[in-house]
């Protein structure tokens, strides 16, 4: 479970970038947040991480709070949580197989579990057959898919995508989006921020609309309010 507790957050004694915000997300939900530039869409993800704190209220994963965690407890919480960004931030010099690899070495797995991870999340997106390519070799929509595998491969609890389509053509966007339902499907909580409005007409899933730091909607059936 997230939740944002009456969170506020100023930067620089500008107007609030979030403002008395609070949102409860439950294990298992696909919630996408929209809004346009500013919004604080970008500010309420990186609070997940403990990369942003609010100025006031607070921020709980499960029962913890995230800025009170020292810094053993905070990586183990980052490790419960998979990352997708819109520039998908692979390894240029490592293949397919090596970038997934490196997180699961980051993260101390085994070479055993290596071995039997990488294959199994390649296939879940997909693209098994460009286990020995570089990214240069890739498509953009391949690479986020590559991106994808490498954010779940150690199993994470919530998967955070940002952005993740915005520059990505419409049939590479299709196969992202199913690819994170199918990760939604399988239990992993997915927490997606978009401007695309076709991409929450085909999820059919909660919206939350940011306007200007606030919660403007918070719909259960996948309506695209901006």
């Amino acid at each position: 479970m997230i939740l944002f507790d009456k969170v506020t957050k100023f930067y620089n004694g500008g107007p609030a970038a979030l403002d008395d915000v609070t949102i409860k997300i439950e294990p298992g939900e696909f919630v996408s947040i929209v809004g346009h530039s500013g919004a604080g869409k970008s500010t309420l993800l990186k609070m997940i991480f403990a990369e942003e704190a609010p100025s006031e209220g607070a921020v709980y994963f499960d029962d913890c709070e995230v800025c009170q965690m020292n810094k053993l407890d905070l990586n183990s919480l980052r490790r419960r949580i998979g990352a997708v960004f819109q520039d998908f931030r692979l390894l240029p010099k490592k293949t397919v197989y090596e970038n997934i690899a490196f997180a699961m070495e980051a993260a101390g797995k085994t070479d055993e579990e290596i071995e039997a991870d990488v294959p199994y999340v390649l296939d879940l997106v997909d693209l098994s057959e460009k286990m020995d390519n570089f990214p240069h070799e890739l498509s953009g929509g391949e690479q986020q898919r590559i991106a994808i595998a490498r954010a779940i491969v150690n199993q994470p609890d919530v998967v955070v995508a940002d952005e993740p389509t915005g520059n990505l053509d419409p049939i590479s966007t299709h196969e992202v989006v199913q690819i994170l339902k199918k990760i939604n499907d399988l239990g992993t909580t997915v927490i997606l921020s978009t401007h695309n409005k076709d991409v929450i007409s085909s999820l059919g899933k909660r919206v939350i609309t940011m306007d200007e730091g606030r919660v403007a909607r918070d719909d259960s059936s996948g309506h695209f309010a901006l």
